[in-house]
């Protein structure tokens, strides 16, 4: 891995640090973090350094023309085992798809490995420790080039911060709006790639949501508002006599590493899995008639969490007969059984990282 430079004070900000008994998801943050410049056309130093705020120029680029990327990863350290974090080299992947989509520099694997192992090693002591519980990691990289033409930058900021968090979802009623009229994502696009620009463009249809008494969205295709993708964050799985159905990937849905995982694990179990277009029309009818037993959301923050209905802005529920999902909770316990280490990894999905005293 890289050489990094870890800063004097690190030692005395984790010292400090003393982990709350509330933790909710993202809310509270690790007392260090990872940076690394890229400037006249290489990246230098990784280091680590207390957390804190960044400064930054008014005219950055990235305030202007969201040109930035993240990811979503997790440590765990359940019962003493670990730290885990779970199939870093995906996160890596998907980073640089996305940032050669918004036209940033490639990140070099040894400064990404570099940065996630060391900040988890370091923050071994503060990763809670039940189940469901982790060390969110959120790399990221934005533009900070100072000007206003509308150009690519060309000097950029990458950053590691962490949360140790609990669940995502903290209400008993995972309900789903259908938005009929937004789009999230257009053929051509950028909907494939983890960039802040795609979330920004979710947000109004979520206060929508929550205006109508819903906690999420689930998204149409652009084209016809026909065909299920994705929710502002997560993939989408429904139960359909028994198969796993999952929309097919496009350059519209953000493929998770979740829901790849998932698909893997369902047909080890002998589960069918089917990627294929869903007409939402057809799935409420399947629902009712309960042809359409269950459906979750999944991905890094949610894991797998189950649906209770979906809904139209009229009001109108689809309610599945199996809202606890017998499926989904089988793939959850086994995907988390491997993530926690309490379970064979056969597929090398976890990375372990030695804690740091």
């Amino acid at each position: 891995m890289t050489k990094t430079k870890i800063h004097d004070n690190v030692g005395r900000a984790l010292n400090s640090f003393n982990l709350p008994e509330q933790l909710g998801f993202g809310t509270v943050m690790a007392p260090i973090m990872a940076s690394c410049v890229y400037k006249n056309g290489k990246w230098e130093e990784l280091e680590i350094l207390p957390y804190g705020p960044i400064q930054m120029s008014p005219c950055a680029k990235v305030l202007h023309y969201a040109q930035e990327v993240f990811e979503g990863m997790k440590a765990y350290k359940v019962e003493g085992r670990g730290p885990y974090i779970f199939r870093p080299e995906e996160n890596f992947l998907r980073f640089n798809r996305s940032a050669e989509r918004i036209a940033m520099p490639q990140i070099p694997h040894e400064i990404f490995m570099s940065s996630v192992i060391e900040l988890t090693a370091l923050c071994s002591k503060i990763i809670p420790g039940h189940s469901g519980e982790s060390l969110y990691l959120r790399p990221f990289m934005f533009a900070t080039e100072e000007a206003l033409g509308v150009r690519p930058s060309d000097s950029f900021r990458y950053m590691v911060i962490a949360s140790p968090s609990g669940s995502y979802f903290t209400g008993s009623v995972l309900s789903v709006l259908i938005e009929r009229e937004g789009a999230r994502a257009y053929p051509g696009g950028t909907g494939f790639a983890k960039a802040g620009g795609n979330y920004a463009a979710s947000l109004l249809s979520s206060l929508k949501a929550k205006k109508l008494g819903y906690v999420q969205t689930v998204w149409l295709d652009g084209r016809e508002r026909k065909y299920v993708e994705e929710m502002s964050g997560m993939n989408f799985f429904a139960v359909i006599n028994n198969v796993l159905c999952t929309p097919k990937i496009s350059d519209t849905i953000l493929e998770g590493i979740t829901r790849k995982s998932l698909i893997v694990l369902a047909k080890e179990l002998g589960i069918e899995v089917q990627e294929r277009n869903i007409d939402i029309n057809q799935l409420t009818k399947q629902i009712e008639s309960g042809e359409c037993s269950e459906a979750f959301a999944c991905g890094t923050a949610a894991i797998i969490t189950s649906i209770d209905f979906l809904a139209e802005a009229t009001g109108e529920r689809f309610t599945f007969n199996n809202s606890q999902g017998k499926i989904g909770s089988i793939l959850r316990a086994k995907l988390l059984a491997i993530q926690e280490g309490s379970a064979e990894d056969k597929y090398n999905w976890i990375t372990k990282v030695e804690a740091t005293n």
